[in-house]
């Protein structure tokens, strides 16, 4: 029986969905983070529990030839889970992972397509939201580390583009000179919580958005300097987020420069995208999902098109021209707003969106008789819910294309429509988020014909 701090020897034969390396210790799985397939160490033992035990590397007895060395300093941010592995080795990991849940959770024996990596593999993220904190009287920002709120400093996080540090790097300074207070959690005190900056890709405009406990002028004399020095940010603002809780943005926004919106392209269409928007972190690697669900419907042009989850419109915009109407749904307003304008920008005419609960406006097309030949699902991690699926089955799409950011969700919702009357066709997996454990897939689903 093992016990915590418990020293073993271990073999490395597998890696999880969240990264770390499995090993088996008398038919026990060990889960130790950091280390590769082929990989052999003493571990010591962190926590047991009843079919499985956490542990940490103590020595690496004989390193797996996938290990290289990893190229950041920072390993407490939690961000990265395979920096000490090549990409091809964790390209491998992920389409695994993807295959392990179809068969396990869904039930599916159909082997995957190819896993498409990332076009890069650094640099990629287009949007970034970082906690300030303070250390020795000194304003800092950074990354939470796993399972807590200490902000761990990552004064170059090699995820985002190099310009993001660069202007983190011009506030943060300018709220050390004017002595602008940080925002405690504990106390509820103090001014700045979060910056929070999105690019372009194609189009190279970035918004800072400044989270804030309430409105103030006290960033008045910054914006002169940022966009002297960084006139690609084409737009300045204050989310004011006053709240004791974790989530990021508040509802109210002050534009304090410009428009409060940028604009980039995906897939051909033009996009308006405000802070709140949701929009796919990796352009390049999002662009070949949305091309790939497009190639797996193969449109005719006389289809209606239901895209729910549809966000700023982007998925099912970039199909409008193959299809005869688009409907797209979306909870939050102010990215139904941005797709209506995207729509309207790109002179796309046969699109409908409408705010509301995918589920509910689900529910409520079917009633009113709508009978979609194609449905498009891009939903949150947690995957829809059995009031979403239920409407779906109602209207009887001949094919639904699910798009997935999360593959245990993904094959929990794809069994529930297997068990409803649909076939899965193909599914193929795509690195969106190289150097992190997440993974997304693009499924294909048919009304069977039975």
């Amino acid at each position: 029986m093992l016990n915590k701090n418990d020293i073993i020897e271990l073999s490395v034969d597998a890696i999880s969905s969240d990264g770390s390396g499995i090993g088996r210790h008398d038919g026990m799985a060990i889960f130790v983070p950091d280390t590769a397939v082929g990989d052999k160490l003493t571990a010591k033992i962190l926590k047991v529990n009843k079919t499985y035990a956490y542990a940490k590397i103590e020595k690496l007895l004989e390193a797996s030839p996938d290990r290289v060395e990893p190229d950041c300093n920072v390993r407490a941010c939690g961000g990265c889970v395979y920096r000490h592995i090549s990409y091809e080795a964790e390209l491998q990991a992920k389409e695994q992972s993807v295959k392990d849940a179809f068969r396990r959770i869904g039930g599916f024996d159909l082997e995957p397509e190819p896993i498409a990596g990332s076009p890069a593999v650094n640099r990629y993220r287009n949007k970034i939201q970082l906690p300030v904190a303070v250390f020795d009287g000194k304003a800092y920002c950074g990354f939470f580390s796993p399972r807590s709120h200490r902000v761990v400093s990552a004064p170059d996080c090699l995820l985002q583009p190099e310009i993001f540090t660069e202007i983190c790097s011009l506030i943060i300074d300018y709220v050390n000179q004017n002595k602008i207070s940080v925002y405690d959690e504990k106390t509820g005190r103090g001014l700045l919580r979060h910056i929070y900056l999105r690019k372009g890709f194609h189009t190279g405009e970035i918004m800072l958005c400044l989270i804030c406990t309430k409105e103030t002028n006290l960033f008045d004399r910054l914006i002169p300097a940022l966009i002297e020095k960084f006139p690609t940010v084409k737009t300045v603002l204050l989310n004011i987020n006053s709240a004791n809780t974790n989530v990021i943005l508040g509802c109210k926004d002050v534009c304090l420069y410009s428009s409060g919106v940028i604009n980039d392209t995906m897939c051909g269409v033009t996009v308006e995208i405000s802070p709140h928007s949701f929009y796919q972190v990796n352009t390049e690697a999002a662009e070949n999902v949305y091309c790939t669900a497009k190639a797996f419907l193969n449109l005719d042009g006389t289809e209606t098109l239901l895209d729910l989850y549809c966000g700023i419109g982007t998925v099912g915009l970039s199909m409008a021209g193959s299809v005869r109407r688009l409907i797209g749904v979306e909870i939050v307003p102010a990215a139904i707003g941005n797709a209506r304008r995207n729509a309207e920008m790109n002179g796309i005419t046969n699109a409908e969106f409408i705010a509301g609960d995918a589920g509910t406006v689900a529910e409520r097309l079917s009633e009113k008789g709508e009978k979609p030949d194609i449905v498009i699902v891009d939903p949150p991690r947690r995957g829809c819910d059995a009031e979403t699926l239920s409407a779906v089955v109602k209207m009887s799409p001949k094919k639904l294309v699910y798009i997935s950011c999360n593959p245990a969700t993904c094959a929990r919702d794809l069994n529930a429509l297997a068990k409803s009357g649909y076939d899965l066709v193909r599914y193929k997996p795509f690195d969106m988020f190289p150097r992190t454990a997440h993974v997304e897939t693009v499924a294909l689903m048919s009304k069977t014909n039975k």
